[in-house]
């Protein structure tokens, strides 16, 4: 069984209670000085079934990502990206995607380390 690393983050999601269906490895709230404006991320494992499950439950404006190596999954509400985290000329479409959406720029790394 092929497992990828992945970030959720709780606020992205249309039921936060799907996390209960992943191994979470490491928690991180944002520093937020507000609550109600604070991040929920949760680094964890999971199966191409797992990834699978979560489509159709990332809200507007909002991605979660998996990784195995350098390849990427990223599932956004209405399109799902498979791109090389270390060639950047097979992000375009991710990158164009994800700022029709409006997300900042500064959100489309995508990063590979975990929290």
């Amino acid at each position: 069984m092929e497992l990828y690393r992945g970030i959720l983050v709780e606020e992205a999601l249309d039921d936060n209670r799907l996390i209960n269906q992943f191994p979470v490895h490491k928690v991180y709230i944002t520093r937020h000085p507000n609550p109600a404006d604070r991040w929920h991320l949760y680094e964890e494992t999971a199966t191409e079934e797992q990834i699978e499950m979560l489509k159709g439950h990332v809200i507007d404006d909002w991605y979660v990502h998996f990784w195995k190596d350098g390849k990427v999954t990223a599932l956004f509400k209405d399109h799902v990206f498979t791109f090389d985290y270390y060639d950047k000329s097979t992000w375009t479409d991710v990158l164009r995607h994800g700022r029709s959406l409006g997300i900042p720029e500064a959100q489309l790394n995508f990063p590979i380390k975990g929290l």
